[in-house]
């Protein structure tokens, strides 16, 4: 079974200034500092945030998932995509066979001091763990565009 899903914020500043954000590991820091309740911890197991970076993310106790490694399969500084899929544990644990999020920074059209951010979760879980889909939730990634959108809004 595949499903997508996804979700688009304004922000106030030029998609370069928002890509110098989503582009690189410093997003990873802002929601690790910002999002304790969400995620504990990320760590960079591999790379300097550019495609093939693997990081780890730890969760806090009862937040219901394992602790994951996601590689960033997709980092695109033209275009402003990041693509990240899970490689090990989490939702590969509980019968999903794909777990990727993308990161999209749109320059607005006509109008050069704003942008869109677009996050989209696709996952695919195979037919016999089918209820796992419930698991898939845009919110967390709804709070993480947030954060980073008052940080940018706020430098």
């Amino acid at each position: 079974m595949f499903g997508a899903i996804s979700e688009e914020r304004e922000v106030s500043v030029p998609a370069g200034e928002a890509w110098k954000i989503y582009g690189t590991l410093r997003l990873a820091k802002i929601v690790g500092e910002a999002l304790p309740n969400l995620i504990e911890k990320i760590e960079v197991v591999e790379g300097d945030g550019g495609a093939g970076t693997v990081t780890k993310l730890c969760f806090p106790p009862g937040a219901g998932l394992g602790d994951y490694k996601e590689k960033f399969t997709v980092v695109d500084d033209e275009k402003r995509v990041k693509e990240t899929e899970v490689v090990e544990g989490g939702y590969l644990d509980i019968g999903f066979s794909l777990y990727r999020v993308r990161f999209e920074v749109i320059e607005k059209e006509g109008n050069s001091s704003s942008c869109i951010t677009k996050s989209t979760i696709e996952y695919e879980v195979k037919e016999e763990f089918a209820a796992n889909a419930s698991y898939v939730s845009i919110q967390p990634l709804v709070n993480i565009m947030e954060v980073a959108a008052n940080c940018l809004v706020g430098s």
